[in-house]
């Protein structure tokens, strides 16, 4: 196994190993593996600068999802809506990276403009999990969380709206670290659902993850919703010991497989060896968390996507010979996104203009968002009591790619541990815990109150020191040299 796979960022540098030399190797990797992986839609051959910056990222090479834009990159969102779309600016994020001396080394793949938990829902075809072919990648960020797994780059960027870095992580065996809700500014992110859409991170460690949000957090004057909320790297030496963690055993009891409830007890009991103290933390407004994410991001994204209309964006085209009624444009508009869109744009478009429409907002848009409300307030109020949620982040480890695309039901369902926090706005870290008896990782996710990342850093690296899954378990993608 190549030395840049078995370590991480903070342990390279550790090592005094030239990060670039890992980024280039990393870089021919990706090339050579990309279409068995199907981990990066597009690779930039100029992922080499003429001189690399000596900021805290400098050498290190990433995959950023191809719905955070760069200036002149194919940022499609594995659509294709937008198959001939260059993106004319950067996004903030990516501006960050390269300042702080990050090499992009491509756009990975994902879920349709970030609606799916699998990652089949692309243009591109779906990302293989680099444990075991056949198996989900997680979604909508799975390319970016199949890179980091498989080492073909040190960290990559990923979007979160209901768990879409947070569920990659999960099924990748790595760590994925969605921020407070505007602590990372979204200029640049090509939105799903404004209120929910948050930039995150998927790496090797806890650590690294950390390193990489010190770069990325902070004001943006180009983003009204981003927090002047900076963030430093918490010292490795601050204590956990006396800390409490709260369990919402209401919302886990029941819904978990026998393989994830044996893991989250052993990790529970893991964290009481720390001196963490455990006590349940009811929360029942979540039990309705997905049906209320559902019909919110849903409304948000058939605002949102309008835009694709063939007019600007999406391209043109041409109404075909049976199209009847409406007029020129209306008929346009209809032959674009009948081309362009994938079935579950189209779904989540029908669905938000439902519950948009006269008659039914009061029914539904409003009644939502009055449930976000109150679930808001009662994660708010436990996190008055303890410093932090622990649940794991899914139900079950990856599962087999096709086995739900005809119920989007079940789909649906696979982001019900993990968006409660992304209807709060909440931070939340997803750690490795261990492996299930197909081996496929299995993992556990933190909660923490607004902009308490730094807790959850804590929390994280004292976790993961005991549980040392990542000595003992690398994803097993043979193809590596």
């Amino acid at each position: 196994m190549s030395w840049w796979r078995r370590m991480t960022m903070t342990q390279a540098r550790g090592a005094g190993r030239e990060p670039v030399a890992g980024t280039g190797a990393m870089a021919a990797a990706a090339v050579r593996e990309g279409r068995t992986l199907n981990a990066f839609t597009w690779l930039d051959p100029a992922w080499m600068p003429p001189s690399v910056g000596q900021g805290p990222l400098a050498g290190f090479g990433c995959a950023v999802k191809a719905n955070i834009c760069g200036a002149g990159w194919p940022n499609d969102c594995a659509s294709a809506v937008l198959s001939h779309y260059r993106s004319p600016y950067g996004s903030t994020a990516v501006a960050r990276l390269q300042a702080a001396g990050g090499l992009c080394l491509g756009l990975a793949n994902m879920d349709e403009f970030g609606m799916g938990s699998s990652c089949e829902y692309s243009t591109y075809g779906p990302v293989q999990n680099p444990w075991r072919e056949g198996f989900t990648a997680g979604g909508s960020s799975g390319g970016s969380a199949a890179a980091v797994a498989a080492g073909l780059a040190w960290f990559a960027l990923g979007s979160d709206t209901g768990g879409s870095v947070r569920l990659p992580a999960h099924c990748c065996g790595i760590v994925g670290l969605k921020p407070t809700y505007g602590r990372v500014s979204r200029y640049g992110l090509i939105a799903f659902a404004s209120s929910l859409d948050v930039i995150g991170i998927l790496a090797r460690s806890v650590d690294d993850a950390a390193l990489v949000l010190s770069v990325l957090a902070g004001p943006d004057p180009r983003d009204a919703t981003s927090l002047d909320a900076a963030f430093a790297v918490p010292d490795p030496g601050l204590p956990v010991r006396g800390l409490t963690l709260g369990v919402p055993r209401d919302l886990t009891d029941g819904l978990a497989e026998p393989a994830v409830r044996e893991d989250f007890e052993r990790t529970l009991a893991v964290a009481r060896d720390l001196g963490l103290k455990v006590v349940d933390a009811p929360l029942p407004a979540a039990a309705d968390a997905v049906q209320t994410y559902l019909v919110l991001a849903a409304a948000e994204a058939a605002s949102n996507l309008a835009r694709y209309d063939g007019s600007l964006y999406g391209g043109t085209t041409e109404p075909g010979a049976g199209s009847v009624g409406g007029t020129a444009f209306e008929q346009q508009v209809t032959a674009t996104r009948t081309a362009g869109l994938g079935p579950e744009v189209k779904r989540r478009i029908l669905l938000g203009t439902h519950v948009l429409a006269a008659g039914y907002r009061q029914r539904f848009y409003d009644r939502a968002q009055a449930h976000r409300k109150v679930l808001t307030a009662r994660m708010q109020e436990v996190l008055g009591v303890v410093d932090a949620l622990i649940l794991p982040t899914a139900a079950e480890g990856a599962f087999r790619l096709g086995s739900r695309l005809d119920d989007p039901v079940a789909m649906y369902r696979t982001d019900q541990f993990t968006v409660p926090a992304s209807l709060a706005g909440l931070p939340a870290l997803t750690l490795p815990t261990g492996l299930d008896a197909r081996g496929l990782p299995l993992s556990v996710q933190l909660v923490g109150p607004r902009l308490g990342e730094d807790l959850l850093i804590r929390l994280g690296r004292a976790l993961e020191e005991a549980l040392d899954f990542r000595s003992r378990k690398e994803a097993p993608w043979h193809r590596l040299p």
